[in-house]
């Protein structure tokens, strides 16, 4: 049980309506581990219900977090153990606080200061290919691409030293190149630094790429769960089969030319 990241029974609610029903997942380090389902499956929620950061209203029953196998609670790993990359990364910044600031107060929570936190803070932008880290650090989030937020939301991750990212539909927002950017990151630092990803998405295309494990929800249950290469190849479940249904006809795959 090394290195894993685990839900169990997760189930949240909104007054009497079930949004998620018992949902178990998995996380392992060093691999990329997909939520797929249609809009309004429940994908969303389970990932911010993972780390108890959940909309007004809505409440969790019954869960069990399990880091490395023992009990946690979610509030001891959010910022630290695990991370969240968000679809608006905007939205996660404090907009009169410049980069350098988030930077500087994600270190201070390892207790590390001065030139020691310039120098990490430098290195890890030019790893996550934030090569004008000067700029960068002096600006404030509205004045930088949603991109370059994007590489900045992981590099706080990498200066936090987290083993998990969540990561919820992170390529939606951006143009094609900056897609395949942000997951030649992604794949990059799941090998090098042997990250565990939870990546959210409904891009079948971003899954047949980048993932080891494939979960897919359906009306806030878990439908199925199978590795990437038999899910594509003999998908279970309905939502699956219409979900790569729906991935070959955009992609023209399997049309005679």
């Amino acid at each position: 049980m090394k290195h894993t990241l685990a839900i169990r029974d997760l189930t949240l609610k909104h007054r009497q309506r079930t949004l998620v029903d018992r949902a178990d997942l998995t996380l392992k380090a060093g691999e990329v581990h997909a939520l797929v389902g249609a809009s309004g499956s429940g994908k969303s929620l389970t990932c911010l219900g993972i780390l108890d950061l959940l909309p007004p209203g809505v409440h969790s029953s019954g869960a069990s977090l399990l880091l490395d196998g023992q009990r946690v609670e979610a509030a001891s790993l959010r910022g630290r153990e695990v991370a969240l990359v968000l679809q608006n990364p905007r939205s996660a910044f404090n907009p009169v606080r410049s980069l350098r600031q988030h930077a500087l107060e994600t270190l201070q929570a390892r207790s590390i200061q001065g030139a020691e936190a310039e120098r990490l803070i430098h290195a890890t932008l030019l790893e996550v290919g934030l090569f004008d880290g000067q700029r960068v650090l002096d600006s404030f989030a509205f004045q930088l691409s949603g991109g370059m937020l994007q590489r900045m939301m992981i590099a706080l991750a990498l200066l936090a030293d987290s083993r998990f990212l969540l990561a919820d539909e992170p390529t939606s927002d951006l143009d094609v190149v900056a897609q395949a950017r942000f997951l030649d990151l992604l794949e990059r630092l799941v090998a090098q630094r042997h990250l565990g990803v939870l990546l959210i998405t409904h891009d079948m295309g971003v899954v047949a790429r980048c993932a080891d494990q494939v979960t897919v929800m359906a009306h806030g249950r878990i439908v199925e769960q199978a590795d990437v290469h038999t899910l594509f190849h003999a998908p279970q479940s309905q939502e699956a089969r219409t979900l790569l249904a729906a991935h070959h006809s955009l992609t023209m795959e399997n049309c005679p030319a």
